[in-house]
């Protein structure tokens, strides 16, 4: 069985860089680390490590490693401070993935709120493009995430939050000075600069065939929300997204957007955490939260979509 000393040792490692910073951070000898790692390494059968004059680089057992022990640490972190709070505290880490969007909508209520009424939660808040929040969320480095299209997958407990439609932006001389609906084979001829997302494509709608298109049609694919805008303005192409995506240039004039039809493109938010992993007192206040503020914003109108679920 694995130990957790070891664990917490290895990870210092890996982030300090070396044994000689880790051992300073940990306040623990360097021979002991040294002996620790050693008996890592024989237990996988594998070196963990590139030793270099300058420090040490993990290996790809390394890195594999080093993203389930601090799943694991700070499960056993969560744990601990959820079981000690007899009385039901909202108190401890809790960690939170959001998407460009959802931050753009949601994000400084939720923390100013958080910061008001939970003052013992320690919020850690990540923003990200919703195909990397998917990875963040599998290696455990956030609790829970408000992605795009999550899989059908069991690891993941899913509950969909809203839907939201998709439009066509850009300058008027790409794609029309005009706001009128602009059909889908239509927008297969124009520059499209396409939002990449890696392992997690269907982020940017729900229709995995019609994305096959996009992506073969693309003239550029970039995973930089201020590139596309940048782009976009500059008259490079244009995009396929949100209103509220690209809702700084749609205000200043700069470009404008047009609904897309035959057919309408959408996609779905889904608040997802791992399946196996257990809920806290924290944690459920922190959910319950995001969903009223999700609810709040499209009840007001500061998220153009549709409640769902």
């Amino acid at each position: 069985m694995l130990d957790t000393r070891q664990l917490q040792y290895f990870v210092a490692i890996v982030e300090h860089g070396s044994l000689a910073r880790a051992s300073a951070h940990l306040n623990v000898a360097a021979s002991a680390l040294s002996h620790h790692l050693a008996q890592l390494e024989a237990r996988f059968g594998q070196p963990l490590f590139e030793r270099k004059p300058r420090g040490m680089e993990p290996t790809a057992a390394g890195r594999r490693l080093h993203e389930h022990a601090r799943g694991i640490l700070r499960a056993m972190a969560s744990a601990e401070t959820d079981m000690m709070d007899h009385e039901g505290k909202v108190s401890g880490p809790v960690s939170v993935g959001m998407s460009y969007s959802a931050v753009k909508a949601i994000g400084v209520p939720f923390i100013a709120q958080v910061v008001r009424d939970f003052p013992a939660v320690q919020l850690a808040l990540t923003e990200s493009l919703s195909g990397v929040a998917l990875p963040t969320l599998m290696a455990s480095e956030v609790d829970m995430a408000l992605i795009y299209n999550t899989p059908d997958d069991p690891m993941f407990s899913s509950e969909p939050v809203l839907e939201e439609p998709l439009v066509c932006v850009g300058r008027p001389e790409i794609i029309g000075d005009t706001t009128a609906p602009i059909q889908f084979n239509a927008l297969l001829d124009l520059p499209i600069i396409l939002l990449r997302q890696g392992i997690s494509a269907r982020a940017i709608l729900d229709d995995t065939a019609l994305l096959k298109k996009l992506e073969a049609r693309a003239r550029l694919q970039m995973n930089s929300v201020q590139a596309i805008a940048g782009s976009l303005v500059a008259g490079l192409g244009c995009a396929i997204g949100t209103r509220l995506f690209m809702q700084d240039e749609l205000e200043r004039g700069t470009i404008t957007a047009r609904p897309i039809v035959a057919p309408e493109l959408s996609r779905t938010l889904h608040l997802t955490r791992l399946a196996s992993r257990p809920a806290t007192f924290a944690s459920e206040a922190i959910r319950a939260l995001l969903l009223a503020h999700v609810r709040e914003a499209v009840a007001s109108g500061r998220w153009e979509a549709q409640l769902v679920g």
